[in-house]
C-alpha cells in the first residue's frame, strides 16, 4: 500500500514546480494578448494619422498583432522547459520553404505594399503601368485593376507594375498637347503662326499659363513643320487635341495657307538615239 505521506510530498512538489509555471504561462498569455491588442490599436491609429492607404491599415495592424502573439507563444514554451531555439529554427525553415513556394505571390504582395506606401498613383488616375494603359479602379495587395480606354477591365500583378516604369498622366495639374502642323514652302510662316495662335486662343479649354509655343520645328522634305504646344488640364487632353487639329486646318485654309501632301519631283530625260 503506497505511503500517503510520500504521495502527498510528491503532489506538493508537482504543484509547486508545475503549478507556478502554469500560472505564469496563463499570466504571460493574458498579458501578451492584451499588449498585442494594444499594439495593434496603436499601429492602426498611427497609420491613420499618417494618412496611409486604408487598404494597408488593417493588414499592418493584424501583422503586428500576430507577430507579438507568436513571440508570446515562444515565451510560454520556454516557461515549460521546451527548447525554443530549435522551435524557432523549425519555424524559420518552414517559413523559408513557404516563401520559396510562394515566391511570385510574395513578390506581388511586397510590390503591393510599396505601391500603397509610396502611392505613385491613386484611384481615378490615368496611367501607363505594367505594359498597360488605363484608369486605376482598384489597388489591391496582390494586383491592381484598371480600365483601358475602350473600357476593358485589366488586372495586373503588382510586381509587374512596381518593377517597371510608371507614367501617371493625371498626376500634374496641366498637360502639354504636342501638335505638328506642316505648311507649304510657298506660305508665309509669320501669317501661319499668327493664324495658329488665334485659333488656339479661341479654344476655351487651353490654359493661359504655361504659355503657348508655336515655332518652326523642322524643314521637311515636302513642308515646313511647325510645332504647336498648348497646355490644358489632363482630363481635357484628347478633346483639346481633336478640336485643335480640325480648327487649325480650317484656320490655315481660310488664311490662304496650304497643308501639303508628301510629294516628290520626278525629272525625265529623253536620251538621243545614236
Amino acid at each position: 500500500m503506497p505511503d500517503p505521506s510520500a504521495f502527498l510530498d510528491t503532489l506538493v512538489t508537482f504543484m509547486t514546480t508545475w503549478g507556478l509555471r502554469v500560472v505564469g504561462a496563463v499570466a504571460v498569455l493574458v498579458i501578451g494578448r492584451v499588449l498585442a491588442s494594444w499594439a495593434r490599436r496603436l499601429t492602426r491609429k498611427g497609420l491613420e494619422r499618417s494618412r496611409t492607404d486604408p487598404t494597408l491599415v488593417p493588414f499592418l495592424g493584424s501583422l503586428v498583432y500576430y507577430v507579438l502573439l507568436a513571440l508570446v507563444g515562444i515565451a510560454v514554451l520556454g516557461l515549460f522547459g521546451i527548447p525554443t531555439a530549435s522551435f524557432v529554427a523549425i519555424l524559420g525553415a518552414a517559413g523559408l520553404a513557404i516563401g520559396l513556394a510562394l515566391q511570385g505571390t510574395l513578390s506581388n504582395f511586397a510590390a503591393g505594399v510599396m505601391l500603397l506606401i509610396f502611392r505613385p498613383f491613386k484611384l481615378g488616375d490615368f496611367v501607363e503601368a505594367g505594359g498597360n494603359t488605363g484608369v486605376i479602379r482598384e489597388i489591391g495587395i496582390f494586383s491592381t485593376a484598371l480600365d483601358s480606354p475602350d473600357n476593358v477591365r485589366i488586372t495586373v500583378p503588382n510586381s509587374q507594375i512596381y518593377g517597371a516604369t510608371i507614367k501617371n498622366y493625371t498626376a500634374n495639374e496641366a498637360r502639354r498637347v504636342d501638335l505638328e502642323i506642316g505648311i507649304s514652302y510657298d506660305d508665309d510662316i509669320r501669317r501661319a503662326r499668327e493664324t495658329i495662335e488665334a485659333v488656339v486662343a479661341a479654344e476655351p479649354r487651353v490654359l493661359a499659363d504655361p504659355p503657348l509655343q508655336v515655332a518652326v520645328g523642322e524643314l521637311g522634305d515636302s513642308s515646313v513643320n511647325l510645332v504647336v504646344r498648348p497646355w490644358c488640364r489632363p482630363e481635357d487632353y484628347w478633346d483639346v487635341r481633336f478640336a485643335l487639329l480640325q480648327a487649325i486646318k480650317e484656320g490655315l485654309e481660310g488664311a490662304g495657307c496650304s497643308i501639303p501632301y508628301p510629294q516628290a519631283d520626278v525629272h525625265l530625260y529623253q536620251a538621243q538615239a545614236d
